[in-house]
């Protein structure tokens, strides 16, 4: 019995290091904890409904660190660009608890978004609860609501994002396009890949 549980022991602590999978907000759902505030790079409380615009609001979990989320800088700029544009909301999340006193500081996270010339809310999600909230498990991972509050896109940016220059369809661009015109969003779904948040 004794050498039984010597010999699961390393499987177990490795176990238990591994990141949570949470599930994921369903399509239509609701905001969730729209009125939670968290400390913006600009010094500021800022909730989700005070990102909120007329048309809508876009959910990005990133950090400052992840191969993905810097791989894809140049396209979370111009989808943050565009949806300003059409009047629907930006709010960046850094869900990373465990990095919380190194690279993924709001100190850290203040220098990484001037440096990315950011103009739109860069929040920190303490203790990851707007990650659980979501089930939001990657960085960069997208959450498109529409001007009801409700989740109409959940998923990556386009769908390649490993390699810009091979990208087929751009996603979020085209859902964006599609919830500021009134249409029905015609890929609401796609696989997020990227870094696992890192909750404590």
């Amino acid at each position: 019995m004794e050498k039984t549980l010597l010999a699961v022991l390393p499987a177990l602590l490795l176990f238990s290091f591994l990141p949570i999978s949470k599930d994921p907000l369903p399509l239509g759902a609701g905001l969730p904890q729209p009125d939670l505030k968290m400390k913006d790079i600009s010094g500021k409380e800022i909730s989700l409904s005070d990102a909120k615009q007329k048309n809508g609001l876009l959910v990005m979990f990133s950090c400052n660190t992840c191969p993905y989320v810097i791989k894809n800088q140049s396209r979370t700029r111009e989808v943050c660009i565009l949806a300003a544009e059409k009047e629907i909301g930006v709010a960046l999340l850094n869900s990373n608890e465990a990095n919380r006193g190194g690279d993924d500081s709001l100190e850290e996270m203040i220098a990484y978004a001037k440096a990315q010339s950011y103009n739109w809310p860069y929040l920190v999600d303490k203790n990851a609860a707007l990650a659980d909230a979501f089930g939001a498990n990657r960085t960069p991972e997208c959450f498109l609501f529409n001007r009801e509050g409700k989740l109409v896109y959940h998923g990556a940016i386009d769908d390649n994002p490993g390699d810009a220059t091979a990208v087929g369809r751009k996603h979020l661009i085209q859902a964006l396009t599609e919830l500021s015109e009134n249409k029905e969003i015609a890929v609401k779904q796609s696989r997020s890949v990227g870094c696992t948040i890192k909750r404590l």
